[in-house]
């Protein structure tokens, strides 16, 4: 006990230059957690970037996260090359994966727990797919996503169905097109939150969620090369007779007449990026000026101009008309948007956190991390560079990540790998987002 207490007291220097030594996140997330002095010693892991490395001569493309609070990058498991990234939540990533005759395979991997969980099958192209958003603690009997198809149409799936529901095509006007999705977690059951172009939100109710016997795949022998494994795989998918329960959509509002103010119907048309998030327990709408500086010419002759990548966050309340208004604020918090599902986080007391700011991904570098102040109304970039940060060869940031879970020796929880024909033990930590 006297030895352990003599570690405890490490000066919080020295306990600094030996985590600068932990690349592995699991490990650095670990000794964080030890007791609370060490906790405070070391900055945590998240917020974080994702980033990618560009691909090479190998099948695999190294993956890491460079963490904002402490300014340095964790090294991730190698994600295989050629897919294409969809979505992240949770610490899980959802890729399509292209395989023979057109087809794809979706699955959702665990870049820090090597897991891989497959999705089944989606009878649709899925090049068309933009984002897919699903429950952020999923398991290989557990699980619900959904995903945009094409400009106007969603698709969902659930544990124990065969194969994705396609949905009815969404009602919208002319020019208009379905462009984000979040999905919320209420109680025991989950919704999927859909943003247009024009700022309508349409809301997909979806089916309790319920447990399957899982597809185990085990190798079945080394010589079985890729393309003949996942056909196999895809055909034990489409043995199963159940189908996804019912859904229902509607729209958040029944008349979208009394949504904006003239001025923000006017901002509408000229922000083409748009998101989602719930934060402190509302709704915003983001929307970012993705082209040139503008100037919006007015009734009654006056002018607004707008900013190349300036930001504005509108606050949804029912209760108020129009029921979308701009804020000045976040009320301390910050809000996460991208290619992920979105995240909000209180800021006080992150190291490298700002408050009342919206992180997005883009810039002149086009996937640069960027911080907008709602205080001054500029975007610039949240980290100077990633040169000597991340070291390797050049480097893609994908989105924002927030790994819930990361193995180390606490609590197992087997989690089915797909894709390698072997089962590891996945093992929970504390939030790391704490």
């Amino acid at each position: 006990m006297s030895s352990f207490q003599g570690w405890i007291d490490l000066p919080p220097e020295l306990l600094t230059r030996v985590a600068d030594g932990l690349d592995d996140l699991r490990f650095y997330t670990s000794v964080r957690g030890t007791c609370t002095a060490w906790r405070r010693a070391l900055a945590p892991p998240t917020p974080s970037l994702l980033v990618l490395h560009r691909d090479g001569a190998t099948r695999r493309r190294p993956a890491a996260i460079v963490s904002l609070p402490a300014h340095r990058s964790f090294g991730l498991k190698a994600i295989p090359s050629g897919s294409s990234c969809l979505g992240c939540g949770g610490g899980w990533l959802a890729f399509s994966v292209c395989l023979y005759d057109g087809q794809s395979l979706l699955t959702l991997f665990h870049p820090v727990a090597a897991a891989e969980i497959l999705l089944p099958p989606l009878i649709y192209d899925t090049r068309l797919l933009s984002k897919i958003v699903f429950v952020p603690d999923p398991t290989r009997d557990d699980f619900t996503a959904a995903t945009i198809c094409d400009i106007d149409r969603l698709a969902y799936v659930t544990a124990g169905a065969r194969r994705w529901a396609i949905l009815d095509r969404v009602r919208l006007a002319t020019g208009d097109q379905l462009i984000d999705v979040i999905y919320h977690q209420n109680g025991q059951n989950g919704m999927v939150y859909c943003l247009t172009r024009f700022g309508n939100v349409y809301v997909l109710h979806l089916p309790e969620r319920r447990r399957r016997e899982p597809v185990i795949i085990e190798d079945q022998t080394l010589a079985e090369d890729l393309v003949t494994r996942n056909r196999r795989i895809i055909q034990m998918h489409n043995a199963g007779s159940d189908l996804n329960a019912p859904a229902s959509m509607q729209p958040l509002l029944l008349s979208s007449a009394s949504s904006f103010t003239p001025l923000y119907i006017a901002v509408s048309d000229l922000t083409s990026a748009k998101n989602l998030v719930f934060c402190n327990g509302n709704l915003y709408q983001i929307w970012r000026n993705a082209t040139c500086t503008v100037t919006l010419h007015l009734v009654g002759g006056s002018h607004r101009r707008i900013e190349e990548d300036e930001i504005f966050v509108l606050k949804y309340n029912p209760r108020r008309r129009p029921c979308w208004d701009a804020v000045a604020d976040l009320g301390g918090y910050s809000v996460f948007v991208g290619r992920s599902n979105a995240v909000s986080m209180h800021a006080e007391g992150v190291p490298g956190l700002k408050g009342n700011c919206v992180y997005w991904i883009g810039g002149r570098g086009r996937d640069q991390g960027m911080v907008f102040d709602m205080g001054t109304g500029k975007s610039t970039p949240c980290l100077p560079s990633t040169a000597g940060v991340v070291p390797g060869p050049l480097q893609c940031t994908f989105c924002w990540y927030f790994p819930r879970e990361v193995v180390n020796n606490c609590n197992t929880n087997e989690l089915g790998v797909y894709g390698t024909g072997a089962r590891v033990r996945a093992q929970r930590s504390q939030d790391m987002s704490q």
